[in-house]
């Protein structure tokens, strides 16, 4: 199994679940200049989540995130 630790972690609307590690994010700048991260829990469930943007660089720094900005 993958580590996925440094995985962005959210709440899956789905599922209902919390802190459900984020699979395939790629982060992307609102149109106010904060940062939202969008991926899939694993299973096919979409998930979005707002981050930070020590949070967004440092995901995108340990390579568990993808950069569309």
């Amino acid at each position: 199994m993958m580590d996925t630790s440094k995985l962005i972690k959210a709440y899956c609307l789905k599922t209902k679940e919390k802190n459900v590690p984020m699979h395939d994010a790629v982060i992307s700048k609102t149109s106010r200049g904060g940062y939202i991260a969008k991926g899939n829990d694993g299973k096919g469930n979409k998930m979005s989540a707002i981050l930070s943007e020590t949070n967004a660089l440092k995901a995108i720094a340990d390579g568990a995130a993808k950069k569309e900005f």
